[in-house]
């Protein structure tokens, strides 16, 4: 088992009331009543509140190069990095040169050497610490990342794993972008970092990781994901997933629980990716739960929006900081993403 030993979320300066974003939606969208029309009531049914962002909300308005756009990426992703890693080794007690794993993902930007190798640089680790960076699953990478650091701790039960996950919605906006897919992206997503540290060896009063699966749905690689052109990355995002995570989820978390001998009223806490407000609702219906139990992923889409791969980590953090929880208790955690795909971990409080 793994347990979780320590958290840390942080975020960009510049904040996104979405009620602002909302007021400056004719500087984008003005050319278009109908569609300025359809996007205030996207914005507006979004369950977010606020958001935040690398560059400042009326800087969206002028289109950075891919270059522009890479340089800036590279730069929060390695100032937000640092942040969270530092402070969630120190709430851990660990050093630096005791991580034997990092794994960090991100799917909004792209670099070589990848962001591990400059957190390594500056933070001290070891010049022998395994590396594994996690590109391209989306949503999804914050449970990936969780459920490899798990695998990982049951062949070296003795070591030490970094989760980080970084990622920087607000450079892919696409100001010459006016599809459906391109709005309601544009009303979600948020910027965020957040770094667990996870460990073998079991700790009162935290969470341990029992349990692991990944599911990958036949044919729905077209559902969500991003297309690279010359302007950089555009959303694909399918208006069915919020249908598509409701037919498919309760036989995927009963058979999940099922085999751990298990059902869902067995679980005390629901850790659901906040994909976005039809996506949490479906969720709370199809697994016949009350509203109250997933109110945490409500408050994290509402206070930060959808921050992708490190939404379920800030869930985590809440869980691991505010969130009040008993020995016994158990979690079910749910994320979602591109492929398309779902990863679900079992945890239980010790």
């Amino acid at each position: 088992m793994a347990t979780l030993l320590s958290s840390s979320i942080t975020h960009p300066p510049h904040r996104y009331d979405q009620a602002e974003v909302i007021a400056a939606l004719p500087l984008w969208l003005s050319a278009d009543r109908r569609l300025l029309t359809l996007a205030q009531r996207v914005f507006e049914n979004a369950a977010v509140q606020t958001r935040y962002g690398c560059r400042p909300l009326l800087d969206l308005a002028h289109p950075l190069s891919v270059t522009e756009t890479s340089q800036l990426y590279r730069q929060y992703a390695c100032q937000l990095g640092e942040h969270v890693v530092r402070e969630s080794l120190a709430r851990a007690n660990v050093a630096a040169s005791d991580v034997h794993l990092i794994i960090t993902t991100s799917c909004t930007g792209f670099m070589i050497p990848s962001l591990d190798a400059y957190l390594a640089n500056t933070l001290g680790f070891s010049a022998h610490v395994k590396r594994l960076p996690v590109t391209e699953l989306g949503c999804a990478a914050g449970g990936v990342a969780l459920a490899r650091a798990f695998d990982y701790l049951q062949a070296f039960p003795h070591h030490t794993v970094l989760v980080v996950a970084v990622e920087l919605p607000s450079l892919t906006f696409q100001f010459q972008d006016f599809s459906p897919a391109n709005v309601v992206s544009s009303a979600l997503f948020g910027d965020g970092a957040a770094a667990i540290v996870l460990s073998a060896q079991p700790l009162s009063g935290q969470p341990r990781i029992l349990a692991t699966e990944s599911t990958l749905f036949p044919q729905t690689t077209e559902v969500m994901g991003f297309d690279l052109r010359d302007s950089g990355f555009h959303i694909v995002l399918s208006a069915e997933i919020p249908e598509l995570v409701s037919a498919e989820v309760p036989q995927l978390v009963a058979r999940f629980l099922a085999a751990q001998g298990l059902t869902v009223g067995d679980m005390s806490h629901f850790l659901l990716h906040p994909g976005g407000r039809r996506v949490l609702e479906g969720l709370v219906e199809c697994l016949g739960i009350a509203s109250e139990q997933a109110t945490v992923s409500k408050n994290i889409l509402r206070d930060y929006g959808n921050l992708s791969s490190a939404s379920v980590l800030y869930i985590l953090d809440r869980f691991l900081t505010t969130e009040r929880t008993q020995a016994g208790d158990l979690g079910l955690l749910l994320a979602f993403g591109p492929g398309f795909s779902a990863e679900s971990v079992l945890l239980r409080w010790e």
